[in-house]
């Protein structure tokens, strides 16, 4: 199966293991589902769609991105513009996010419609999410969307983690409606509960499960931290129980993560419930590390 993934990939400071001090690495949610979509699955051809600058670090982004085995074809570079800036700061495990990203060149990775559609009718499977809506231009939001659209008429299968983040829309009712538009494309839905809740009503999990299942969705799995997974596939339908922890170091990316072990589930026709095992045993593991993109052992996934 041939992946694409789209979105910013942004320049990373994440807490070192000396007190105060921090390394410098290169994460965003659809790339770090794409790296670990590598990790697990280093037969797959896994690219990743996005804008970057011309500047030094912007460079230092594109060979990091090749070095752990994703395609660049379909990074455009944009003349005057760099990569994103984010820093973790971690209390308890827990993370929060500092940003810098308003000469993000990633804003205008949807710019180029043919090239949007150039990369989609090279992949089998086409991920984004919300946040790479919320970068967008409303025009080029649109650009996206109509070309996701195309893609899946086309036959490809259209991955989406709504990945919901208020701070980087106009006003929530924009933000509600724009991914409800991202749902009504996709066959796969990813989306967190506990998101979904608060800026949805939704009561419990299956009504956050029957609203993506209603807009579109044939596959639909709502995270919902360490409660149970619950999903619909077609017909079938069920919630997983995830296993316990005894420790938290960092949960960056553990959902992005868990994504991509649903996806290589999705790509082996691998039964549901043992591809959510096997993304509960990846993010376990990814939440025992520091940062977005933490060596992880694919024979401990698997059991």
């Amino acid at each position: 199966m041939r992946v694409l993934a789209i979105g910013e990939c942004m320049a990373e400071l994440a807490p070192a293991e000396v007190p105060g001090n921090y390394r410098l690495g290169f994460a965003g949610d659809t790339f770090n589902t794409a790296w670990y979509l590598a990790r697990l699955r280093p037969d797959m051809a896994v690219s990743f769609q996005t804008a970057i600058g011309t500047d030094a670090i912007s460079r230092q982004l594109r060979e990091a991105v090749a070095g752990c085995g994703i395609g660049t074809d379909h990074i455009r570079t944009v003349p005057d513009r760099t990569v994103g800036l984010y820093l973790i700061t971690l209390t308890d495990g827990e993370r929060s996010f500092s940003y810098w990203r308003d000469h993000s060149a990633a804003r205008l990775l949807a710019d180029d419609a043919a090239a949007l559609a150039r990369a989609m009718e090279e992949a089998d499977l086409v991920y984004f999410s919300g946040i790479t809506l919320a970068i967008l231009a409303p025009a080029a939001r649109k650009t996206l969307l109509d070309a996701l659209r195309t893609a899946r008429a086309a036959g490809k299968r259209i991955a989406f983690d709504p990945n919901l983040r208020p701070r980087l829309w106009s006003d929530m009712g924009e933000m509600t409606e724009t991914i409800m538009q991202g749902a009504a494309i996709c066959d796969i839905a990813l989306p967190s509960f506990e998101d979904e809740a608060r800026w949805f009503d939704d009561a419990d999990p299956e009504a956050t499960a029957d609203r993506y299942t209603a807009a579109g969705a044939e596959t639909v799995v709502v995270k919902n931290g360490s409660d149970p997974v619950h999903y619909r596939q077609g017909d079938a339908q069920g919630a997983y129980p995830v296993p316990p922890l005894s420790s938290v170091i960092d949960t960056t990316a553990a959902g992005d993560s868990f994504n991509a072990a649903i996806l290589a589930g999705i790509a082996d026709d691998s039964p549901m419930e043992a591809s959510i095992a096997r993304a509960c045993r990846l993010a376990g593991q990814v939440v025992q590390g520091r940062g977005a993109l933490v060596p992880v052992d694919p024979a401990r996934v698997d059991g």
